[in-house]
């Protein structure tokens, strides 16, 4: 019997939360962008009263039981705990596309600091869609698959420093602010012990640690990133916001 590969690597569940997750974001963001223009036929936001019941209500919610339902869901019922893996995706990206409100606690969906919630979904689904492609996080399960009794000492030691190596490689980048290559380093070798070699990014937790004002190494910093990073960033908040929206209000209002 044919399978596909992710049956073979047994991520159907995972596959199902992918689905789900990008689904409602881009089903969510359609919402809000009608609700912003004002399209009448759109249904408008859900009011409660005075209260504007925002959806991250409704994802935290759905997490919730959609979290117990799996746990409580036997192995043998297959198609139920396909529909929880769903009900965790939806929900998490009803969470993920206001994580703006919930680090802020105010309302900042379309200001600039409401791209956060769009780099937020968008590091979740290319996490998910890496480990959809069979990468694991620091490749623990190339350990868990060795053999005890025929694998010799040296090369569980090896692994495990292996592991440890990548592992700090990838804090290092995360504390010069390089989140997508410390994050994606967990997962893919060597790409964190690019971003741990590489000048910091000016105003990360390295930078102010280690950069003295006015040194020759944070003068380079601040220009590289007016040179690479900057171009490359608005690219990036151009594709966003062509999916979700501009979020060009003044962070004291929101239409």
């Amino acid at each position: 019997m044919t399978q596909g590969a992710v049956a073979l690597t047994g991520s159907e569940r995972l596959l199902f939360f992918f689905i789900g997750l990008v689904t409602t974001f881009v089903f969510i963001r359609i919402s809000v962008r009608m609700i912003r223009a004002k399209v009448r036929w759109w249904p408008g936001n859900i009011v409660a009263g005075d209260t504007h019941v925002h959806h991250v209500v409704f994802g935290t919610v759905l997490l919730l039981l959609s979290s117990v339902t799996s746990l409580v869901i036997p192995d043998d019922l297959h198609g139920a705990r396909l529909a929880a893996a769903v009900g965790l995706g939806v929900g998490a990206a009803l969470v993920l596309d206001e994580f703006a409100l919930i680090l802020h606690l105010r309302d900042v969906y379309w200001t600039k600091a409401g791209r956060l919630s769009v780099d937020a979904v968008f590091l979740a689904v290319g996490l998910t869609g890496t480990f959809l492609l069979g990468a694991r996080p620091l490749g623990y399960d190339e350990v868990l698959q060795l053999n005890p009794d025929t694998t010799p000492a040296s090369t569980f030691t090896l692994r495990l420093i292996a592991i440890g190596v990548n592992l700090c490689f990838a804090i290092v980048a995360l504390l010069k602010g390089k989140i997508w290559t410390g994050l994606l380093g967990l997962l893919v070798p060597v790409v964190p012990a690019v971003g741990a070699v590489r000048l910091a990014r000016p105003g990360s937790p390295w930078a102010r640690w280690r950069y003295l004002e006015g040194s020759r190494k944070l003068t380079r910093a601040y220009r590289r990133e007016a040179r690479i990073r900057q171009p490359i960033i608005r690219a990036k908040i151009a594709v966003q916001e062509f999916i979700s929206g501009r979020h060009d209000l003044p962070d004291h209002d929101r239409s």
